[in-house]
């Protein structure tokens, strides 16, 4: 049994996840957060830090055995998980979970290299370590369909498909991982369905009884090529996760 853990980006969608189910299990968990927060009854130690900026780090991981690396921003991950790992080196960590992006080796965008830079320090790092990637979480594909629909006439990029998974199905599967052995590059984890940006839009909007025009865009360039190809997408060999994007409208609208 892992007795102490430290968790980053603990205090966001999938660390609100994470950090029950690793307290049900028996576990010590300390959250590394930007902002200071009181511990509360929870039994969880909240304690401030900064992996972009390197600050916090090496406290946070006094006496921590594990650590599970959920922390993310739109830019700037590898360089994070690089002060990350440095101070885990130190701390002599015995096992790092990383989340990772399905495509993050085939998609040519900014975000996706710096998932790829993360994945590829924790494998140098000398660290006993196990990475998922996992595919756009149903959340975030809510965030996007949300704003795409206070337009007047919703864009359609042609060939961008997604295959949303319930961040609670990555969560009880990050979870499993951090109680086993070091695992290296595990499955994927995907959701049950791929869908076609229209066919997002249209699940939104038909929970919402709203209508919308939608009009087919083209996006250009390599990251439009790749999304064309599926890179973004496991159809192969990946683990599948239950909650379709129906059943997940369904309950937010409940």
């Amino acid at each position: 049994m892992t007795s102490s853990i430290l968790v980053t980006g603990g205090t966001g969608t999938l660390g609100g996840h994470v950090v029950p189910l690793l307290r049900d299990a028996g576990c010590t968990v300390r959250i590394l957060s930007r902002h200071s927060r009181e511990s509360g009854d929870d039994g969880v130690e909240y304690v401030s830090g900064d992996l972009l900026k390197n600050e916090g780090i090496e406290a946070a991981l006094e006496g921590a055995e594990t650590v599970l690396h959920l922390a993310g921003g739109p830019k700037g991950d590898d360089t994070a998980t690089g002060n990350l790992l440095q101070a885990a080196s130190r701390a002599e960590v015995q096992h790092l979970v990383y989340i990772s992006v399905i495509g993050a080796d085939r998609v040519p965008l900014g975000w996706f290299r710096s998932k790829l830079g993360a994945e590829r320090a924790v494998a140098d790092s000398g660290l006993p370590w196990t990475t998922l990637r996992a595919a756009q979480f149903h959340d975030l594909v809510l965030t996007v369909v949300q704003k795409m629909a206070r337009m007047p006439v919703i864009p359609v990029p042609g060939g961008l498909r997604f295959q949303p998974v319930d961040s609670r199905e990555v969560a009880a599967r990050l979870v499993e991982l951090t109680l086993d052995k070091p695992a290296g590059l595990v499955p994927d984890l995907a959701g049950p369905k791929v869908y076609g940006m229209a066919d997002l839009s249209r699940g939104y909007l038909q929970a919402r009884g709203k209508r919308r025009l939608m009009m087919p865009v083209r996006m250009p360039g390599k990251a439009g090529r790749a999304y064309r190809a599926g890179e973004n997408l496991s159809l192969e060999g990946a683990a599948v996760g239950k909650l379709t994007w129906e059943e997940f409208l369904a309950e937010r609208a409940s």
